[in-house]
């Protein structure tokens, strides 16, 4: 599996601390997606760009993403350019599903996913 980690994110830490050592690691924000990696997670996680932005943050704002016409290559360019804007942690399971694990509930069904 591999975690797109940031280590200052709270959410990002507890999935990486239960999931250590059974994982690659990440940093995105020191080692940005590109558009095509992302383009290939949003297949894996059945999800929009938009569905995985930060929306709330300050650069987001700045940017006007709240207004942004919802064309999927734009948003991911956007993404790819401000990695600070894509949600965390992304866990890539080695099956080729993928998840957003900010909950207990999607960690622990990522964890039972990774023990079949």
């Amino acid at each position: 599996m591999e975690i797109w980690h940031n280590p200052r994110c709270t959410k990002s830490r507890a999935a990486f601390g239960v999931l250590d050592g059974d994982v690659t690691v990440r940093r995105y924000l020191d080692e940005p997606p590109t558009a095509a990696e992302l383009d290939d997670v949003l297949v894996k996680l059945d999800m929009q760009p938009w569905d995985i932005t930060r929306l709330k943050e300050p650069l987001a704002k700045e940017l006007g993403l709240a207004d942004l016409p919802r064309e999927r290559a734009k948003w991911i360019d956007v993404l790819a350019a401000n990695p600070s804007l894509i949600e965390r942690p992304i866990v890539i399971h080695d099956d080729g599903h993928a998840a957003i694990v900010r909950t207990q509930e999607a960690l622990d069904a990522l964890i039972s996913r990774n023990r079949k």
